[in-house]
């Protein structure tokens, strides 16, 4: 792991990695540790970094670096390029807020961060789950964390854009409820900090509707490191400024999401490609799942992914491939910017969809060109 006294090292290591195409899959693994302040990067699939494995950790990591902070992220799930020095963070693509929840505690127990970094609540509002009671489960949250870890710095993030205009009301509707969430705690003594990520993204920065492209997470990661650079021991060593341990707000303990159900499906050789599926989240009438499309040994121009839903179910929304239904029989189509991949290099898309009881995975058909 780095600190700024083998910086050099690490970035010529960096640089190699990147020139092999080295890229780590997401997924839990061994944590890195380098025994700097640790921060850890909460949330859904925009932490995780859905389009763009890493995210704003990418850009955040690297402005660490140049900046010469000796910072540890932690945290779960493992996932980013080479050039992401660190790859550890606590991003859970379809979580909602109630999710990140119901498993806060024994995280924090785990990592022990002294800074957290929160952007949550956009599958709230993309599951249509308990809107208008999103802001509340949020604030439940945030006392969650500071009763946890009383001494720690969370950064509370306003929710990015949507390109859905439905949605997008919802966003700002929600965002508008954050500043006066984060004043009760700080007028509670609690150190918690406001971050208007929204303010800092377009529309136009995002590849789906939904997720940023590499563009838009740099934003997001320069929204970070200036709102981390504004609070003293947030990501330098030195002791915490003394806090109260306030008790925490009632919360509810929902069960955590589904765990993935892959259904692999292995296209023939030559030009191939396979396709899983991962059920991301399931509540009462609706679910959000996710397909990954992996070119075979040689390059693909473009793919299309077929299956038949035995169950009733629908979709009902999708992003990063264009998606049409006959009766059970579903196709999904890349779009232009996720077609062309190298041997053995992936994209994938997801979608919401409506069901009422049995939600089984379907077998997933994927042919390439």
């Amino acid at each position: 792991m780095l600190t700024w006294r083998r910086w050099f090292t690490a970035a010529l290591l960096a640089v190699a990695m990147v020139a092999l195409g080295t890229v780590l899959g997401a997924g839990s693994a061994g944590a890195e540790s380098n025994g700097g302040v640790r921060v850890m990067p909460l949330g859904d699939s925009i932490t995780e970094g859905t389009q763009v494995p890493g995210g704003y950790r990418i850009g955040l990591w690297q402005r660490l670096v140049n900046g010469r902070y000796t910072v540890d992220f932690v945290g779960s799930q493992f996932n980013g390029p080479g050039n992401l020095g660190d790859h550890d963070h606590e991003g859970h693509p379809g979580w909602r807020i109630d999710q990140i929840d119901a498993n806060i505690v024994r995280w924090l127990q785990s990592s022990t961060p002294r800074t957290v970094l929160l952007h949550i609540g956009t599958n709230d509002i993309l599951q249509n789950y308990n809107v208008s009671s999103a802001p509340q489960r949020l604030s439940n949250l945030i006392d969650k964390i500071t009763s946890t870890a009383p001494n720690a710095e969370v950064f509370v993030a306003t929710l990015i854009p949507l390109s859905n205009s439905g949605q997008e009301n919802n966003v700002r509707t929600f965002n508008a409820a954050v500043p006066g969430i984060v004043q009760n705690k700080v007028n509670a003594g609690k150190h918690v900090h406001l971050v208007d990520m929204h303010a800092k993204l377009t529309t136009g920065d995002l590849i789906d509707g939904i997720h940023p492209t590499a563009g838009g997470y740099d934003k997001m990661a320069a929204a970070w490191y200036t709102a981390l650079q504004a609070v003293p021991g947030s990501i330098s060593q030195g002791s915490p400024s003394p806090s109260p341990s306030p008790s925490p707000s009632p919360s509810p303990s929902p069960s955590p999401s589904p765990s993935p159900s892959p259904s692999p499906s292995p296209s023939p050789g030559g030009k191939g490609c396979t396709a899983t599926y991962a059920l991301a989240g399931q509540w009462q009438g609706g679910f959000q799942a996710t397909v990954t499309v992996t070119a075979g040994g040689s390059a693909i121009s473009s793919w299309t992914v077929t299956w038949r839903f035995d169950d009733g179910q629908t979709v009902t929304q999708s992003w990063s491939a264009e998606i049409t239904s006959s009766g059970a029989n579903v196709t999904a189509r890349n779009v232009s910017y996720n077609g062309a991949l190298g041997a053995g290099a992936s994209a994938q898309f997801g979608f919401l969809g409506s069901a009422n009881g049995a939600n089984r995975a379907p077998a997933l058909t994927c042919t390439a060109a």
